[in-house]
């Protein structure tokens, strides 16, 4: 049985702006006015999840959301990066990064790989036909057999890899944008991706 599963990724945050590992950040007053104006373009779904950051949270309330925090859309977990800049951490541990980068199974941050990323984001979507998850939440306006998620950018981009079988290493081409909506329909072993489109025009200061 077919599943539609749509994932919106957060609003900006200072961390994004600043390209630092999101040691969870909420949203900025910028980001957070975003995710408002965007609040009517979202679609009705009968399960209303989100990523327990409080960036994801923020963003599904700011868009007028009742959403269930799922533990299986967690963010990267980046170890000990968590929190410092991309080009500091490139600067201070140049092999480690090219090993992050090269090795999807290298976790030189204490973290979890890129490889675990696009598993444990695999094996949450392969499971959402289930009852459980499609009963969760109390989404406005249900449809059959849908699910909405506000979900980190790479969690996103793990979710299409899974999805369309890609090689993992095809994670790094792929962008994820604030506020913008990729929708997934099918089933465990047969999906197809519908790429982002934004939901509304976004406000940046």
């Amino acid at each position: 049985m077919t599943v539609r599963v749509m994932l919106v990724s957060p609003a900006m945050n200072a961390a994004l702006r600043e390209a630092r590992f999101d040691g969870d950040a909420p949203l900025d007053r910028a980001g957070e006015r975003s995710a408002r104006a965007a609040a009517a373009t979202v679609p009705r779904a009968g399960a209303v999840l989100s990523g327990p950051s409080e960036r994801c949270l923020g963003t599904a309330a700011a868009l007028g959301l009742s959403a269930r925090a799922e533990p299986a859309l967690t963010g990267w977990d980046l170890g000990r990066w968590s929190g410092r800049r991309l080009d500091e951490v490139g600067a201070a541990e140049p092999d480690a990064v090219a090993a992050w980068i090269g090795d999807p199974s290298a976790a030189p941050h204490g973290g979890e790989s890129l490889r675990a990323l696009v598993e444990r984001v695999g094996g949450w979507l392969d499971g959402t036909g289930g009852a459980d998850t499609l009963a969760a939440g109390d989404g406005p306006g249900a449809t059959d057999r849908s699910i909405l998620a506000v979900a980190e950018p790479a969690v996103v981009r793990a979710a299409v890899v899974h999805a369309l079988a890609l090689p993992v290493e095809a994670f790094w081409r792929l962008d994820v944008a604030p506020l913008v909506l990729t929708e997934l329909s099918g089933r465990s072993g047969r999906w197809n991706v519908r790429l982002g489109r934004p939901l509304a025009a976004a406000e940046e200061p």
